[in-house]
């Protein structure tokens, strides 16, 4: 006896294709309108649509480059400095903003009482408080009031604090470099520090039990045992704060530190061309977060538990 091949619309994976083509029509068909609508506009106004601009010479100055820049170069240059800046700053610190936030997290759990408590108030008052708030009291409550260049304050003789910034081991930080990088560093580590504390407590107290019972200090067993399965309760929503703190770094503009933001608002308001800088600024921080959230989907994927 033959059984007859059912029609293609009662197969349900026909219609979930048919519907995700359907949602890309509408988007298309959105974004098209959106176009022709903003190219009305713009011809309305006189303005051309283009990005010719960007070979004009910017005729503004930079306070902090890792590239050589002058007034006479391009607006491509000007905004590959601050592009630069910005990287300068996220990379850094995901950096550190990783190992404030994994020690708090775990020091959050310590048997002692005043260092769990430390931590505790360091991750509500961090937490609690708007970051813009925080990078004001960092540049003007600490940087500005450290002593000026011919009296610098040192720890132990390798950082050197003033109020031009910091130094450490003969390089020099800006105060608006340390101000941002600080800020973000103390306020996103706090939110990684509760996420740290959730993914151990989710390991099951067996594996405590185990490693004690093998004879193992509690140091192994947190480092040998007990992060590695936590990580796959962590690195999800580390991945999240990471997106977090590179978007959170266009706040530079507050302090003024020549991020890829503030470079492209000076030229916005020098060529009028707010579209197009716009869709720039737009492509540069989806690109940041695509280029994290690859590298974090990697590390997740070699964290998880392979269950055979």
């Amino acid at each position: 006896m033959t059984h007859s091949k059912p029609p293609i619309w009662r197969d349900n994976r026909f219609w979930q294709i048919i519907l995700q083509l359907m949602a890309v029509i509408f988007a298309i068909i959105i974004v098209v309108i959106l176009g022709m609508n903003l190219n009305r506009n713009l011809q309305q106004l006189g303005i051309k649509f283009g990005f010719n601009f960007l070979q004009q010479e910017a005729s503004f100055d930079i306070g902090e480059t890792i590239l050589s820049y002058q007034a006479t170069d391009t607006y491509t240059r000007a905004l590959l400095v601050g592009l630069l800046n910005s990287l300068r700053v996220a990379i850094a610190g995901i950096f550190l903003t990783t190992i404030v936030g994994i020690t708090v997290g775990i020091t959050r759990l310590s048997d002692n009482w005043l260092v769990r408590n430390i931590s505790l108030v360091y991750v509500e008052i961090f937490r609690n408080t708007p970051l813009l708030l925080q990078l004001f009291f960092w540049y003007f409550a600490v940087f500005l009031s450290l002593p000026k260049v011919d009296h610098k304050a040192s720890v132990l003789g390798l950082i050197k604090f003033s109020q031009n910034g910091i130094e450490l081991l003969g390089l020099n930080f800006s105060p608006e470099f340390s101000t941002l990088l600080l800020g973000l560093t103390f306020y996103t580590a706090s939110f990684i520090a509760e996420i740290v504390r959730g993914g151990i407590q989710s390991v099951a107290k067996g594996q405590w039990e185990a490693g004690r019972s093998l004879g193992l200090k509690p140091s192994l067993i947190m480092r040998l045992v007990v992060l590695p399965q936590a990580l796959r309760v962590i690195v999800p929503p580390l991945t999240s704060q990471y997106l977090n703190l590179a978007k959170n770094s266009s706040l530079a503009i507050a302090i003024g530190y020549p991020d890829i933001y503030f470079v492209a608002s000076t030229t916005f308001n020098q060529t009028g061309k707010a579209v197009e800088v716009m869709l720039l600024i737009m492509l540069i921080y989806l690109t940041f977060s695509l280029i994290i959230s690859f590298f974090m989907n990697i590390f997740n994927r070699t964290v998880q538990i392979q269950e055979k």
